[in-house]
């Protein structure tokens, strides 16, 4: 008798080639383990192979027809084989059958009209013996497997359902088989139907796999049909592609969100082993097919846990047409996990994992972070970093939630443009207003190039189109969508990556000695996938403004960096820093310590032979804690050439 078996199915990155590449790493690593959690399950044919060793099953799928097929495939409820088998019989030899809902919706799409007729007769006859009573759970999923298996048999269509051909051959003719079911003598297998996210966090196992979607294709668009199958609601379908509601199975594994959802899985997984795996698309491709999760994400959460080890193989990538792909890798990431190297969501974030801004505020606090991270909180749910700048401090804490306040609204608009906007288009829009205006760009041509060298820099050479930039962002509307992109080029290309405004409010710093290059590529990529990981928000806002109560809860954190009274930098020469605001924010501060909130305030004491004896009394006279800091600042009006001159930096806390 022929078979189903669980591989015969057509699906976006099934792994079922990958198993012996998966295997052999199992063995060559000596990985000793008794459960194995598939935790984005998918056909289940990775779970299913290592079911077939003997192991615990833990195996998981926000989709229905997926979640159904595992308790076919897994499940340890009895079956009545001759019971199923006279059904497929009765179900393949059907005749004479009336319209229903799936050949009104789908006729002649994925399906001529009989096979829909038939499609629609069975889905709905399974159902209703299974209401009867006539089906266990187990028979009614095993015969709806059955159903979907054979489908995909004779779908017009590339092996998915966001389309169908148009000239296709609709002339197959439907047949349901048995399924090849196995037994492996353990009969604790677990299968859900939940938020993968959700699930680990009650979950433990030996070994678990991750394999989650890769690029922004969503498994429900694709899959919508045998969804719809499944559920068997009949809900409307509308559109070309016949698809049904789905916003429930939208996953943010598909969005820019994915990083900060892998780290949230990866923190929460109770696992000996982590085997992650995630193909080398990274940058390439065409939009919908680009890698959400980069290699640096995933090695960096991943080492959180343990050591990690990188394998690869070359593997056929799933296209629709658009992109083409050589020397496509399917790699897998596999972590040993170290319980004494874990640290908990709630702790703070290893050093070497920090992200520095591609805004250079004079003052920036990226130098000192490691030592404000040593002080801050251990567990922080809502980070309010008031007077934010360049957002080092926000976008580097860990938190539930970060608000970054700052009162300088292009800089505020330029955070939520990269919040917004994926970091290949931002630097792809970046290259080609450089190429517009003709700025030099060194990680594609040489200094020789535009007739510099590295010691006297660019300056020379782009001052003149520097200025045509300076001249057309300051004319420029705060609605055109080139706003922030010329914003983010001179700050590139201004002196020393600064920000400066006059009176007017017009952009003032001349021309500096570098360019786009490599690094700050780098660095501006880094920092935007950061903010995408996150549930940041960038407001603008004065710091008299803030609504205190808003953000308030027992654990949250309020941040203070403002402009130092005994200092003078370029974001501040202007409107020079007052008594007036110095004590308007020394009141606000107080107030938050009034209601039990944990504050820490960023400032000098003392600068180039004065000292700071408001804040000195203010802190000493509320005993509060003051921390001093080692400064290091770079390009900085806070250094001082004479010995005598010190700056003292402080970190003030009511904890």
């Amino acid at each position: 008798m022929d078979y189903f078996e669980i591989n015969n199915r057509r699906y976006l990155g099934s792994k079922y080639k990958l198993i012996d590449f998966i295997d052999r790493i199992v063995k060559d690593e000596n990985l000793a383990f008794d459960s194995f959690f598939d935790v984005f399950g998918g056909t289940g044919v990775v779970a299913h192979h290592f079911f077939l060793q003997g192991k615990r099953v833990i195996v998981n799928d926000i989709l229905t027809s997926n979640y159904f097929a595992y308790i076919s495939w897994f499940g340890d409820q009895p079956i009545d084989t001759e019971k199923i088998l006279n059904l497929i019989t009765l179900y393949n030899n059907l005749n004479g059958i009336p319209d229903n809902y799936f050949s009104d919706n789908f006729a002649d799409t994925y399906f001529s009209y009989q096979n829909s007729k038939k499609i629609g007769f069975i889905r709905e006859d399974i159902e209703k013996r299974y209401r009867n009573g006539e089906l266990s759970d187990r028979e009614r999923s095993y015969l709806i497997t059955s159903l979907i298996y054979a489908l995909d048999r004779i779908a017009n269509t590339v092996g998915h359902y966001d389309a169908y051909r148009k000239n296709g051959d609709l002339n197959k003719q439907l047949e349901l088989k048995p399924l090849l079911l196995h037994q492996n003598g353990n009969h604790k297998h677990e299968i859900y139907k939940c938020n993968s996210n959700d699930l680990v966090r009650n979950t433990k196992c030996d070994l678990a796999y991750i394999d989650p979607p890769y690029n922004s294709r969503q498994y429900s668009d694709a899959y919508h049909l045998l969804e719809n199958i499944t559920e068997w609601k009949k809900p409307e379908v509308v559109g070309v592609a016949r698809k049904m509601p789905r916003q429930h199975l939208k996953s943010k594994y598909c969005t820019q969100q994915a990083p900060r959802q892998f780290q949230d899985l990866v923190d929460n997984l109770n696992a000996k082993y982590i085997m992650v795996s995630y193909n080398n698309m990274g940058n390439n491709g065409v939009g919908r097919s680009q890698a959400k999760i980069s290699d640096n994400d995933i090695l960096s959460i991943l080492e959180r846990k343990g050591k990690v080890k990188l394998f690869e193989t070359e593997f056929n990538y799933f296209s629709t047409g658009k992109t083409k792909l050589e020397n496509h890798k399917e790699r897998i990431f596999l972590c040993k996990v170290c319980e004494k190297k874990f640290l908990k969501p709630s702790m703070r974030i290893p050093v070497d994992s920090l992200i520095k801004s591609p805004l250079n505020y004079t003052g920036g606090k990226y130098k000192l972070l490691p030592q404000l991270i040593n002080k801050f909180p251990k567990e922080i749910s809502i980070f309010v970093d008031v007077f934010s700048g360049g957002a080092n401090v926000g976008v580097n804490i860990r938190s539930k939630k970060t608000f970054c306040i700052d009162n300088q609204r292009e800089v505020i608009n330029l955070l939520n443009y990269f919040k917004n906007n994926n970091e290949i288009l931002i630097v792809d829009n970046l290259l080609s207003l450089i190429e517009k205006y003709g700025l030099s760009l060194t990680s594609k041509y040489s200094y020789e190039f535009y007739g510099c060298n590295s010691n006297n820099g660019l300056g020379k050479y782009n001052k003149e189109k520097f200025l045509d930039i300076r001249k057309d962002f300051n004319s420029m509307d705060v609605s055109n969508p080139n706003k922030n992109l010329l914003f983010l080029i001179l700050i590139i290309y201004g002196f020393n990556n600064q920000i400066r405004f006059n009176s007017e409010g017009h952009f003032n710093l001349p021309v500096g000695k570098r360019d786009f290059n490599s690094s700050l590529q780098s660095r501006l990529k880094k920092f935007i996938r950061k903010i995408h990981q996150k549930e940041i928000y960038f407001i603008e806002k004065n710091f008299r403004e803030i609504d205190i109560a808003s953000y308030s809860d027992s654990k949250t954190f309020f941040y203070f960096d403002p402009p130092y009274y005994l200092g003078t930098a370029t974001y501040n020469e202007n409107d020079n820093w007052t008594v007036k605001d110095e004590l308007d924010l020394l009141n606000l501060i107080k107030v938050l310590d009034y209601k039990n909130q944990k504050f820490a305030l960023s400032n000098v004491i003392e600068h180039k032979g004065h000292t700071h004896d408001i804040l000195i009394n203010w802190a000493l006279e509320n005993k509060f804690n003051i921390n001093h800091l080692s400064m290091d600042y770079r390009n900085s009006n806070y250094q001082s050439t004479s010995k005598n001159h010190r700056t003292s930096e402080v970190l003030i806390t009511n904890y």
